[in-house]
This record gives C-alpha cells, sequence and structure tokens, in this order.
C-alpha cells in the first residue's frame, strides 16, 4: 500500500490540475508563482507594480463593476455572486480556454486583492478552468436551462 505524500497540494506535475493557483497580491510573491495574473478590476491598495510583479492584468476576466458593488463582501450572497459571475465568465470562452491552455503548459497564479481567502473571484476562476480542464478542454461554465423547459432534477 503506496502512503499519500506530504508535498503541498500546489506541487506541478504532469496531470495533475493544480497548475493554477490563487495569491492574495498582499503576499509576497515567490518563484513557485509562475505566471502571475491579476484577476481584479482595480489595482490593489497599497501594493505597488514592481512589489506585486504581475505579468498580466486580466482586467477583462473579472467581475463587472455592477456585480462587484452588488456583492460587498457579503458572505450570504456568495452561491448567487458565483452564479452570476459564471455567466459573466461565459461571455470569454476563448479567453478562458487560453488560460486553460497556458496552464496546461506551465504554473500560473491567479492574484486577488480581498482579503477573503475563500469567497472571492479568483477561487470561482479557477473552479471553472479546473472543470475545463476536467472536461478534456470543454468550457467549464454552466449555461442556464431555457425559459421554456423545466429542469429535470434526480429525487
Amino acid at each position: 500500500m503506496r502512503r499519500s505524500s506530504s508535498r503541498p497540494r500546489d506541487r506541478i506535475a504532469s496531470g495533475d490540475l493544480e497548475v493554477i493557483a490563487i495569491k492574495r497580491a498582499y503576499d509576497p510573491p515567490s518563484r513557485g508563482d509562475g505566471r502571475r495574473i491579476l484577476v481584479d478590476r482595480l489595482w490593489p491598495r497599497g501594493v505597488s507594480r514592481g512589489a506585486a510583479r504581475i505579468d498580466e492584468w486580466a482586467k477583462e476576466l473579472a467581475p463587472s463593476d455592477a456585480l462587484r458593488r452588488w456583492f460587498g463582501k457579503d458572505p450570504a450572497k456568495w452561491p448567487e455572486f458565483r452564479r452570476r459571475y459564471r455567466r459573466e465568465l461565459a461571455t470569454h470562452a476563448e479567453r478562458l480556454a487560453e488560460l486553460a491552455r497556458e496552464a496546461a503548459r506551465a504554473r500560473v497564479t491567479f492574484v486577488y486583492g480581498k482579503r477573503d481567502t475563500v469567497r472571492n473571484n479568483a477561487a470561482v476562476l479557477k473552479a471553472v478552468l479546473d472543470a475545463w480542464r476536467r472536461r478534456g478542454g470543454r468550457p467549464g461554465v454552466r449555461r442556464r436551462a431555457p425559459a421554456n423547459r423545466p429542469v429535470r432534477r434526480r429525487a
């Protein structure tokens, strides 16, 4: 029987889905971050561009200003925020495909500014891309059922 490794889950290995990481902009960059992509619409307060070492600022993948303001750090709105943000991400399928291909080749770290390390847009974006990669490159953004067709649910 093989024992589980004590290595961190974010190691890079062939076939490992953990080549996409998320990290706060206020945490110091590390060599293992790979390509650092800021996924917020606003630059994090008090962080200089040099200290952040951001390789790309993907404003187009950040939640819309209206969605960001609506969410307002309210944990009770988190499930609805995720649903709405996934719907916004669905309009950027080509860009998501680019990121998925990039993450298949090398480490990518999504950098975000929120204090909450669990309920943030980078976590949703990572989940979408991980689902995309698990499906073999098909979009990981769920589509809503047409309004005229009922959604079937299993009992």
